[in-house]
């Protein structure tokens, strides 16, 4: 273990000042709005937050990986800056701005597929979600879209719909958009004992063509959905053969392909698209997070012949692709290019793979251990025989992580997985120190369960 660098955690937590704002918080806002750490943010460089009490933290949760590109880099606050002296909002449906067009150019470049490409920007992830599917009705001219177990897509009504997981996203919000159905997932930590990841996956795809004999016809099927790496259910990784198994049952059955890329696109798995990873082409990829490090924006990147098929009007939205998302946009785009982001990605998920081997091998209570680039987590069970999940283990060291400078989140099917998504521009030491304070806390809160 080396000497702390950049963590500084001052004072009891919450400090003074966050424990007032804390009151104000749930005087005024409801507490369905979650948080994860019970403070204030006062200041963010790079992978280093600082509170309102002056204790500073080493950030592994990115804002939900929306900043891969680091906390207030110049690159991007320069031309922010310059945007807003220039012109916040126009309204790209009433008088048109360059940025958009810039970086729709720059995007359709880099996307997966050697076909004609068109984009479009929205305001969030879920709005982008909503009209890709939008987009594959009008093409298809069918109404059917299948989804994953354990994904998730967003908190709005079809995103709600197509997201597979109940608690806390679903519950007692029904009734849900019709037409959507759900099949399995590979999660392979999981998989029948003594099935092999070969044979595990050639079963669920023989399930997903008896899927569209029980379920849905593949002839009123628009369009299937799925993340390239489900980020909400911990990180769960297809194995190759299993996405271009879905890619050849949608060719064969003319449905479009939709690849969610929200969490795992612009360098968080090593390459601008996860999608790379598996020579996949999506029909549709949907796109937004670490896009403008922060800013809210989101896009859709497709064939032209489907980004073409809505008439004139159909699709926009009053803040669709403000001028500032598009100039964060174009800027982190630069900042991945010259500072090798995606070389970076993969350098950080060594070192963090390396860490957890050897948590697993020190720890039962570490069941799995799995990542794609630098988007990582351990997942935590009671035993490693069962695979029982351990809920309240997890929250004990997440909060454990916490109270010793390190922010990091958890996720899973089980809420029983810790996820980490910290900046890319992290460096080596910053990276080191909150690996380190996380196995501090993963041996806190176990060691006194060993004696």
């Amino acid at each position: 273990m080396m000497t702390k660098q950049f963590a500084n955690v001052r004072t009891q937590l919450p400090g003074p000042k966050a424990k007032e704002l804390l009151d104000r918080r749930h005087a005024i806002v409801p507490d369905a709005v979650s948080y994860g750490a019970p403070t204030f943010v006062n200041k963010a460089k790079g992978a280093l937050l600082e509170d309102v009490d002056g204790n500073t933290f080493i950030d592994f949760a990115g804002a939900i990986g929306t900043i891969n590109a680091g906390h207030s880099h110049e690159t991007v606050t320069d031309a922010l800056k310059d945007q807003v002296d220039r012109y916040i909002h126009t309204g790209f449906n009433v008088m048109m701005y360059d940025p958009y067009i810039e970086l729709a150019e720059k995007i359709a470049k880099l996307a997966p597929g050697a076909f004609d490409k068109k984009v479009m920007f929205l305001n969030s992830g879920a709005e982008a979600v909503e009209n890709a599917v939008k987009l594959a009705r009008k093409y298809t001219k069918r109404q059917a879209v299948v989804s994953f177990a354990g994904g998730f897509h967003g908190r709005t009504l079809m995103t709600m719909s197509l997201t597979g997981k109940v608690k806390p996203f679903k519950y007692e919000y029904g009734p849900f958009a019709p037409e959507v159905y759900k099949a399995a997932y590979p999660y392979h930590y999981r998989r029948p004992e003594g099935m092999t990841e070969e044979a595990y996956s050639r079963h669920l795809l023989d399930e997903l063509e008896k899927f569209f004999i029980s379920h849905v016809d593949p002839s009123l099927v628009a369009a299937v959905i799925m993340e390239p790496v489900q980020g909400e259910s911990g990180f769960i990784i297809p194995d190759k053969a299993f996405v271009q198994g879905v890619k050849q049952l949608c060719e064969k059955h003319g449905i479009l392909m939709i690849a969610d890329e929200i969490q795992t696109g612009f360098g968080r798995t090593g390459k601008y698209f996860a999608m790379e990873h598996f020579d996949i082409e999506p029909d549709l990829i949907t796109i937004s997070k670490s896009m403008a490090a922060g800013l809210p924006i989101s896009g859709i990147i497709g064939r032209k012949e489907i980004m073409d098929s809505p008439g004139s009007g159909e699709l926009g939205g009053t803040y669709c692709g403000s001028p500032l998302g598009c100039r964060a946009g174009l800027a982190v785009l630069e900042i991945m290019e010259k500072e090798r982001i995606n070389d970076r990605a993969v350098s950080i998920g060594k070192q963090v793979m390396d860490r957890f081997k050897d948590l697993h091998e020190k720890f039962e209570a570490v069941g799995d251990y799995r990542g794609l680039g630098a988007m990582c987590a351990m997942e935590f069970v009671k035993d490693r025989d069962t695979k029982e999940p351990d809920k309240q283990l997890t929250n004990e060291i997440f909060k454990e992580a916490y109270s010793r400078g390190l922010i990091s989140m958890k996720a899973g099917v089980y809420d029983n997985v810790i996820r980490l998504l910290m900046p890319l521009v992290i460096t080596d030491e910053q990276l080191q120190e909150g690996l380190d304070i996380l196995e501090e806390a993963v041996e806190a809160v176990l060691a006194p369960a060993k004696n």
